[in-house]
């Protein structure tokens, strides 16, 4: 392991960085009042415990008021956040962990709407489309004001104790001056390329020197918009050159593409399905045009691919961001020869898209990030072993069996399938997304480290559960798709006949989706791809409500891609025969009117009904019959209700047994209640 390209320490500046690996800056939403408190610092934290080189928080810190918050980003022209900075960067030191801050002013990209009602300004009028704020042209007395908060910002985080900071020019106000798209000013900030470096310039002289040549100052810009009429790569090197060539920027952290709408930020920020490392070539020109260190993160998914960046010298630090939201102790697996353990980032990009609808970032399939708490990484061992019988290996029941035998219990799962995986195998039916595959394997090849006896083929029954001597019973059989409640709903094919193959696609389809999550939306690109001439239904405002921009996009491709037609505010309310055709009854709550549809296929996606006749048979023997000590769990606090002291066993249900929602809730359940038992 001494010979690994990224276990090699690396020199920037003063600072010497123990590894190649870090956390690029990133916004999880994890902040209260504007503030890194105690869940954002026990969040870098564990990273930090976990080998990470350096941990660059925020994605982006604001440097003045008129840069309200787009999601949750930390404040940073507030003194008062100066000591939770430090004591972030306190603990991060402990681990010999560097830290380093992103500062932005937003410009276009936030609204006016929130916060305290200020006018948002950019280089123009030309609002951005995802956030849809009609921005001011920055007046030269902005721009001063602007010019002086990133050095007041800059100052504030050197009195915290950060090892640098990053300044960001990537679909922001510095770089929307650089672009000739956006950048139509006649003023010394228009027209040729010094001009629209001037306000990047200020910032970088005014920042330099605030703190003096003993703190780090780098700079994540783009280095091509890839779009005619923007940014070229060729002015982009130029811009890195001119940027490199002041001297006072310590490294550059390269991007490539925009970030203005939901399908562009998809392919800045690529996903599952989509090739990995495409930016790097960007990144590596960059290194060698400047000569200065080239930092680089973009769908850099595993180790394999950062050492390879690595190695060949195209990157100098590579970013593991997402990675290390799957597993914060990455490094340290690697470091230990257990590479094969790394729980892999499946590219589901459920992160980054909770943040993009108002949310917190949370993994897919790692429910302690961001709960450190509450919810441990590296599950302790129990006082004393005990039986545990699980009913379902979906991903509820694998994940409470992998916490039960860390604890070091006996565990016995059931699954009536052939194969462990539940409806992440149906997912995987779409080779787009045959990545979330990880899911379900991580955990086995982890239950077989681990000695757990899983019993496929078993279609449990009570006296199954009992002979086992149980003394806890988690019931996860999921559920089965959920009948549509419409008049003929029998009529109706389900999502799941579609993805696991046992029915095939009809020439004319109609699709009902009621439900709002992915599944819709991926039998729709299956239906559309396999030449059904679709219909999709919903009674939503937009197809796929639930799901994030940047997961919406790919299929947002098909749809286009294959005409295909979307009906919101309308909702299926009958199906009949026709000889070998059905008639859909269409209607809305906006209206009385009826419409009808002669299709060859009906199909419904109405999300799953639990399947819990065991558990309703197993709850009278149970010690606690089911019941939830809901204040313990939030608390993460051992179930200790005890409503029938004559019972044999604890018994919970988790995930779609309980009800239908999502893989993470299905995982977060079978850790929250598992690790203490």
């Amino acid at each position: 392991m001494l010979n690994d390209p990224l276990l090699q320490p690396y020199q920037l500046r003063h600072l010497t960085l123990k590894n190649r690996i870090f956390s690029t800056a990133h916004e999880p939403a994890y902040s209260q009042d504007g503030m890194p408190k105690d869940r954002y610092r026990l969040y870098h934290r564990e990273k930090a415990r976990g080998g990470c080189a350096m941990t660059m928080t925020a994605g982006s810190a604001l440097v003045a008021e008129d840069s309200p918050a787009a999601f949750g980003n930390l404040q940073l022209w507030r003194d008062e956040i100066v000591p939770w900075m430090r004591a972030l960067v306190d603990d991060c030191h402990q681990h010999d962990c560097k830290v380093m801050i992103q500062l932005t002013h937003l410009g276009r990209r936030t609204g006016w709407n929130h916060s305290d009602w200020l006018p948002v300004v950019s280089t123009s009028r030309i609002r951005e489309p995802a956030h849809r704020a009609f921005p001011k042209p920055a007046e030269e007395w902005d721009l001063a004001r602007i010019v002086s908060r990133f050095a007041d910002a800059a100052e504030r985080m050197k009195e915290a104790g950060l090892d640098g900071i990053e300044l960001y020019a990537s679909g922001h106000l510095l770089d929307s001056f650089w672009s000739p798209s956006l950048n139509d000013r006649e003023d010394a900030y228009g027209g040729a390329l010094e001009n629209r470096l001037r306000l990047t310039m200020d910032v970088i002289d005014a920042v330099r020197e605030r703190v003096g040549p003993g703190f780090v100052v780098g700079m994540r810009l783009t280095a091509d918009e890839v779009e005619a009429g923007r940014l070229s790569v060729e002015e982009g090197v130029e811009i890195a050159r001119l940027i490199a060539a002041t001297g006072k920027i310590d490294f550059l952290n390269v991007n490539r593409g925009l970030i203005e709408t939901d399908n562009k930020l998809t392919d800045y920020l690529p996903i599952q399905g989509m090739p990995t490392m495409p930016h790097l070539a960007a990144a590596a020109r960059i290194k060698t045009e400047t000569g200065v260190p080239v930092f680089h993160a973009a769908r850099i998914n595993d180790v394999s691919n950062a050492r390879h960046a690595v190695a060949s010298g195209q990157l100098d630090m590579v970013g593991l961001t997402r990675p290390q939201l799957a597993d914060p102790h990455l490094v340290q697996k690697v470091i230990d020869g257990q590479e094969d353990r790394i729980r892999p980032c499946v590219g589901a990009v459920y992160c980054l898209g909770r943040i993009y609808e108002g949310h917190e970032a949370l993994c897919i399939h790692n429910p302690s990030t961001g709960r450190e708490a509450t919810l441990p990484h590296v599950i302790p061992a129990a006082p004393a072993p005990r039986r545990v019988v699980i009913v379902g290996a979906g991903p509820a029941g694998l994940e409470a069996a992998r916490a039960s035998a860390e604890r070091g219990h006996k565990v016995i799962i059931f699954e009536a399938q052939d194969k462990p995986g539940g409806q992440i195998r149906l997912i995987t039916r779409t080779k787009r997304r045959a990545e979330m595959a990880a899911i379900a394997d991580w955990r086995i090849a982890e239950l077989e480290r681990l000695g757990v006896d899983l019993r496929c083929n078993v279609l449990a029954e009570a006296e199954d559960v009992l002979k086992e001597s149980p003394d806890i019973v988690v019931i996860a059989t999921g559920g089965l798709p959920y009948p549509n409640m419409c008049n003929g709903g029998d009529l109706a094919t389900s999502s799941w006949d579609l993805l696991s193959g046992d029915v095939s696609p009809g020439a004319e389809v109609l699709l009902f989706d009621d439900h709002g999550q992915e599944q819709g939306l991926q039998v729709a690109e299956l239906l559309a791809t396999s030449g059904s001439k679709l219909e999709v239904v919903t009674a939503e405002r937009m197809f796929g409500v639930d799901v994030g921009g940047m997961n919406h996009a790919p299929y947002g491709r098909v749809f286009a891609d294959k005409d295909v037609k979307i009906t919101v505010n309308a909702r299926l309310e009958a199906i009949e025969r026709e000889g070998n055709r059905f008639v859909a009854t269409i209607g809305s709550e906006y209206s009385q009117r009826k419409s009808k549809r002669a299709v060859d296929q009906v199909v419904v996606e109405c999300a799953t009904r639990a399947l819990d006749e065991l558990y309703f048979d197993l709850k009278p023997l149970s010690r606690n019959q089911g019941e939830v000590d809901h204040r313990a769990l939030i608390e993460g606090r051992e179930q200790k209700t005890n409503s029938n002291p004559k019972g044999q066993f604890m018994l919970f249900r988790i995930g779609d047994a309980v009800a239908s929602r999502n893989i993470h809730a299905a995982i977060y359940d079978g850790l929250r209640y598992a690790k203490d038992f």
